[in-house]
């Protein structure tokens, strides 16, 4: 059994985790690439270093496999600072990996293998540990948490759980290939109508028991319907949310709250190295100037530039800033870029 929490986590976050092999060389097709990084990968894992880099006290609610990728990301948590006591293996299936290439400033195609089924996918509701859900400060959902049971149920109940107390944050993280290959046009194109109609339902339901939203225009258009910032942040209001945060890529973020506040801030100027894990960075800051209390604007510009240093570096978890380093960014209002790892 799990020994008794002394106080509520900072950030509690759900779902997804993997190995990240990233190529140790820019501009090369994966076919040619001869060495790689290992990294602790997944949204949700990710999210939880940014926070605990930041200060904060995170844990991960999350399954690996019974295997050497599994003990390596658990001791990869704890590296990090992250408690990893609701990380627990899964004997059917293996723990993923994650391929990417990288093409700066803006192609990093991703290549999953989460084959036959993803642990993290089997998280169930009996595991659940419902008080400490409940009394986080910060609870992260993602899309990916609902693309399939038990995760689907297990998130949904989480959420219930939570009763929208606290801040309880969906990340709309739309990923098509691992959704349910029982949805309607599952062998069809990735955003094929069954298949995004289905996802959209479930979103439907996450965002009415969350308090915060936050993703992209190709995100926001599977929750929503709405591409343009604006229409979707406020359609992601009218779902239920209180906050509603559409990442805008080179255009900086917009973010819309239920009072009718709007804040438009422009990205940190960088040299991209690897785009992935900017948003995971994005995610952890947020996490953190919200529980600051920060007004909205402040919060913005310092995950903007979280987002920022970790696009500049190769990897993603290891790559996670300190407050040192957001710190200097926003002082000099842009980032260097760190190639560590990489060759051009």
């Amino acid at each position: 059994m799990p020994e008794p929490l002394p106080e509520p986590y900072d950030v509690i976050t759900m779902g997804r985790i993997g190995v990240d092999l990233y190529p140790l060389q820019t501009g090369v097709p994966l076919a040619r690439v001869e060495t790689f990084g290992k990294f602790l990968g997944g949204s949700p894992a990710n999210v939880a270093v940014a926070a605990a880099r930041l200060g904060r006290r995170a844990a991960v609610v999350t399954r690996t496999g019974r295997d050497a990728f599994g003990d390596y990301l658990r001791h990869q948590l704890r590296e990090f600072g992250v408690d990893d006591r609701w990380t627990t293996p899964v004997d059917a299936y293996p723990t993923p990996v994650a391929f990417c290439e990288v093409f700066p400033p803006d192609d990093f195609p991703l290549y999953f293998y989460r084959c036959p089924k993803a642990p993290d996918l089997e998280i169930r509701i009996p595991e659940l540990d419902l008080d400490a859900i409940r009394s986080a400060r910060v609870f992260w959902v993602t899309g990916t948490g609902l693309c399939a049971e038990p995760s689907r149920a297990s998130t949904l109940a989480a959420l219930r759980a939570r009763d929208r107390s606290g801040i309880t944050v969906f990340d709309l993280d739309w990923r098509p290939m691992f959704w349910d290959t029982a949805a309607p046009d599952a062998d069809a194109a990735p955003n094929a109508p069954g298949r995004v109609a289905d996802a959209a339902a479930r979103y439907r339901e996450a965002l009415a028991l969350a308090t915060v939203a936050v993703g992209n225009a190709d995100e926001c258009e599977i929750a929503t319907g709405e591409r343009e910032p604006h229409a979707a942040a406020r359609a992601l209001i009218a779902a239920g949310v209180e906050l509603a945060v559409v990442k805008r890529g080179p255009a900086g973020v917009l973010a819309v709250h239920r009072d009718g506040a709007v804040t438009d801030v422009p990205p940190l100027p960088v040299e991209v190295v690897n785009g992935l894990g900017a948003g995971d960075a994005f995610g952890g800051a947020l996490c953190h100037g919200l529980l600051a209390g920060w007004d909205t604007a402040r919060v913005m510009r310092y995950a903007n530039a979280a987002g920022a240093i970790v696009a500049s570096r190769l990897s993603c978890s290891s790559a996670m800033p300190f407050p040192h380093e957001v710190d200097v960014a926003l002082a000099e209002g842009a980032v260097t870029s760190h190639r560590t790892g990489a060759t051009p």
